[in-house]
């Protein structure tokens, strides 16, 4: 009996000394201590407590600062309650392998526990099943932890009418939350780690709208709709937003502020700054501009070193053996027909020959320059561009000057794959051949113009009564086409040299793309309409010159759409050429920058073409694709178009918040979808004409009503058919 008192004596000493209080917390835990065990905790990669032992120690955490703070504790950061502290804090490195860096955890959530606690003596004690308040007594079972000076302090705090009040208005919005918590007690950390293992997934986070619509998933394991419906708009989001964005996507999606510190969607212990998340205020504009005009001086010495390279003298080469004859390995070893490129002003094909790419290959007894090649010009497309290299044997300074002859020209500017044409037969050698069908053809070719001419101004007519009426839902009469145009521009074709190999040219002026050009047209783009082929960028141009000849400036449309050439920005371009796309497009858009307009770009992603509709003035990208895809198949291009947006708002000097910095819009637009693997660019260009008939610089999401449907038809595809050859008949382009 008196072993057992003194054991008993013994035992009240030893705790009074571990803890004020005298109460010894978690037997399980102080036991294993005595008995030298050491609990290891474990973190996910952001900071929050996970299996095994996170559960163990934040019970743990929980009796202790019952034990060690007074309820009637109302703020947390009180310096009073330093030395408390630093005992919870003891105590717990006592029994836990813990790292110091995470004492700053383990306090606030030791806060979180306190007030929980008292939240719980309050509910359960000091409130009837009304929520009206009881002068209830201490209960026994805590009378260890709680004075009854502390109760009765306790109470009269509960009571106070500014506390009620407060406690009215929190409990009001905690009542009926829209998308309750349905994991109890377990966190979103356990949550996470025990999804990733259920899934065997290597990764070691998810996203906080996957985390939040499963922690929102009762025991039928089947989701609310409208937890879905917010899910479904996360996951649309998530494809347009930077993931270093500082409003996080789940923020957006419910429409709530994200709270300083915290991560919605993460839980307790994740912040923004364990997740990498820069919180930093955005660029101003003056550190915008300093960029630009860095990237502005990185340009200005490219083109220097160009320049530099162009003006190279030729080297005397009569040592052979000091020839610069290099096989480049882009371009077939041998002979080649191919087309010939510039890149200044502004990237586009100038000429057309065969390039010679042979070991040993002189030019007019001269070493070629570095990174050159030997061509010779067959067909100036751009007459009037001057030579990369000028010829100092010939005086040739002009590509039309150099037809006929070799000059030097840059690898890198040199496309293989075009077949070079015939040369073009006389006309005198023709008309004796012709004579009597020459004629037929003018008088039937006069008859065709007036008919079109006429046909043309009814359409312009019927577009601008359709612009005026552009809020009507009646869906847009169509009259069926016919195979007409089609049949008498290929007869008209069949009377030139245009199937031999002739061309001919459709004037681009400066008001289409923002330079003057002559558009090359030659037999295999008038087959590709002809045969219901895949179109190339010659019949988009010129659909274009169309487009705006007959919808826009007859409207006074051109003041608010515009277009952006598809030779200049498409996906090669923008992987091979970025800073030659993005000063093109940020001129066109600096050009146009004082009033709303919507910027029409044909894209063509190397075998297939989608539509790109800008307003830059909003910010808005709409996404056009007949196949369905969105804009995440093309990271390369979504990433330049938003640099271009981001520096056309630098260069207004347009003040933004943070919150606005990254505010730049990409909808995907539910338009027709094609049903085979040609039809993209008549689709395509439906798109834009649809639009421009109907005048609007907003396009709804899924389309607009008076042309919406699954996919166009045959004869809406047509249609398109019919007005291009129309147009070239308008033209007297086989002339």
């Amino acid at each position: 009996m008196a072993d057992d008192q003194h054991e008993e004596v013994s035992k009240k000493v030893s705790v009074e000394e571990e803890i004020r209080r005298g109460i010894t917390v978690m037997r399980r835990v102080v036991q294993g201590r005595s008995r030298g065990i050491i609990l290891d905790v474990y973190w996910s990669n952001q900071g929050q407590l996970i299996e095994p032992n996170g559960h163990t120690l934040t019970s743990f955490i929980g009796a202790l600062v019952r034990n060690e703070i007074p309820i009637t504790c109302d703020d947390w950061r009180n310096k009073e309650l330093n030395e408390s502290k630093e005992k919870i804090w003891s105590e717990i490195k006592r029994c836990f392998n813990i790292e110091e860096e995470r004492r700053g955890f383990c306090m606030k959530l030791a806060g979180n526990l306190l007030r929980g606690f008292r939240t719980f003596l309050s509910s359960k004690f000091l409130k009837d099943a009304d929520g009206n308040f009881v002068d209830a007594e201490l209960p026994k079972k805590y009378e260890s932890l709680i004075s009854a000076e502390e109760w009765e302090a306790f109470k009269s705090k509960r009571q106070d009418p500014v506390f009620q009040r407060i406690s009215a208005t929190n409990r009001e919005r905690a009542s009926s939350p829209a998308y309750p918590y349905r994991k109890g007690r377990v966190g979103y950390g356990r949550l996470e780690q025990s999804m990733l293992q259920k899934e065997e997934s290597s990764e070691t986070s998810l996203p906080a709208h996957v985390l939040w619509k499963e922690a929102r998933v009762g025991k039928s394991g089947v989701p609310q709709e409208k937890v879905l419906h917010v899910y479904q708009k996360c996951e649309e989001l998530s494809q347009s937003l930077s993931p270093d964005d500082t409003k996080g996507i789940l923020s957006r999606a419910l429409d709530v502020l994200e709270y300083s510190g915290r991560v919605k969607g993460k839980g307790f212990g994740v912040t923004p700054t364990s997740l990498s998340i820069k919180k930093g205020k955005a660029p101003s504009n003056r550190e915008l501009h300093a960029r630009l005009e860095a990237m502005q001086a990185e340009l200005d010495a490219l083109r220097r070193e160009r320049e530099a390279s162009a003006s190279t003298v030729y080297r005397d080469a009569s040592d052979k053996d000091s020839i610069n004859c290099t096989f480049q390995p882009n371009i077939p070893e041998g002979i080649s027909h191919c087309q010939l490129y510039l890149s200044s002003p502004y990237y586009r094909m100038v000429g057309k020959g065969k390039v010679h790419n042979v070991s040993g290959v002189l030019l007019h007894t001269r070493e070629l320059p570095a990174g050159c090649l030997k061509v010779s010009v067959d067909i100036a497309v751009e007459p009037n561009a001057a030579l990369p290299y000028p010829s100092d044997d010939s005086d040739a300074t002009t590509v039309h000057e150099a037809v006929g002859s070799f000059v030097a020209w840059p690898t890198n500017l040199i496309c293989v794959g075009y077949e070079t044409p015939t040369k073009s037969k006389s006309k005198d050698n023709a008309i004796p051949r012709h004579t009597e069908s020459t004629v037929s053809r003018k008088e039937l070719q006069e008859n065709e113009v007036s008919n079109a001419s006429a046909q043309q101004k009814k359409e312009v007519s019927n577009a601008s009564a359709r612009v005026k009426s552009s809020g009507a839902k009646k869906t847009v009469a169509r009259k069926k086409p016919t195979t007409k145009y089609r049949s008498c521009l290929r007869t008209f074709l069949e009377m030139t040299d245009i199937p031999t190999g002739g061309v001919r040219t459709v004037h681009m002026e400066v008001g289409i793309f923002g330079f003057d050009y002559d558009q090359m047209i030659g037999n295999e783009d008038f087959m590709q309409v002809f045969s219901h082929e895949e179109i190339g960028v010659t019949v988009v141009n010129t659909y274009i010159r169309f487009l705006y000849d007959k919808l826009m400036r007859p409207n006074g449309l051109d003041v608010s759409f515009g277009f952006l050439a598809p030779a200049t920005v498409n996906l090669g371009l923008i992987l091979s050429r970025p800073d030659t796309v993005t000063e093109y497009v940020l001129r066109i858009l600096m050009d146009n920058k004082d009033a709303e307009k919507l910027f029409f770009i044909p894209f063509n992603t190397g075998g297939h073409w989608l539509l790109l509709a800008i307003n830059p003035i909003r910010e808005i990208v709409y996404y056009l694709d007949s196949l369905g895809n969105d804009w995440t198949t093309y990271p390369d291009m979504k990433v330049l178009i938003d640099t271009v947006l981001q520096a056309f708002r630098a260069q207004r000097d347009i003040q933004t918040s943070r919150r606005g910095a990254n505010s730049i819009t990409w909808i995907k637009v539910a338009c027709p979808q094609q049903r085979n693997q040609i039809d993209c660019g008549y689709f395509m260009l439906r798109f834009m004409r649809d639009t421009l008939a109907l005048g609007r610089l907003k396009i709804p999401t899924d389309y607009f009503d008076e042309f919406k449907c699954a996919f166009y038809i045959k004869d809406q595809v047509d249609e398109i058919k019919e007005e291009w050859c129309q147009f070239m008949i308008k033209l007297n382009v086989c002339s």
